[in-house]
Parts: structure tokens; sequence; C-alpha cells
């Protein structure tokens, strides 16, 4: 099993706008929704209605997803402030 352990570290993880890209994705789950609505019945007629369930899902899970990320931003925000008011002479 030891053969299978990586033999290098980690790389560090990718910062970027983390809010704005759940944000936009969250609002294209709704949006695609809100588009399939209106032809509930075409996706019923071919038992296909779990497509629109599950933009309305993703929408709902992205909700959950903004709220996480938004409070992981104000705790890392916390964590620099603090640091730098210890790092002070």
């Amino acid at each position: 099993m030891a053969k299978w352990t990586p033999q290098h570290e980690a790389p560090e993880p990718l910062e970027g706008p983390v809010v704005a890209t759940i944000t936009g994705g969250t609002i294209l789950w709704f949006v695609l929704f809100l588009v399939q609505l209106p032809f509930y019945g075409w996706f019923d007629d071919r038992d296909a209605t779990w497509w629109v369930w599950t933009c309305l899902a993703g929408g709902g899970l992205g909700l959950i997803g903004i709220w996480y990320v938004r409070g992981r931003d104000a705790a890392i925000k916390r964590a620099r402030a603090a640091q730098a008011a210890t790092q002070q002479p």
C-alpha cells in the first residue's frame, strides 16, 4: 500500500471569486428551472420531470453554498485581521 502514497506535497488551494462563482451558478440553476417550467407537460410525457426538479434542487443547494462561502470568507477576513493586529508593534 505504501507504493500508492504520494511523494510530493499537495498544492495550495486556488483562491478566487468564490462567492461570485457560487452565486452565478445558483442563478443559472434557477434560470434553467424557470425556463423548463412552461414545458413541464412535455417532460412529464417523456418521464423526464427529473430534469426540472434537478434544476430546482441545484438552485436550493446553491443557496446553501452561498451562505457557506460567505461565512467562510468572513471567517478568513477575521482571521487575517486578528493576525495582523497581533503582529503590529
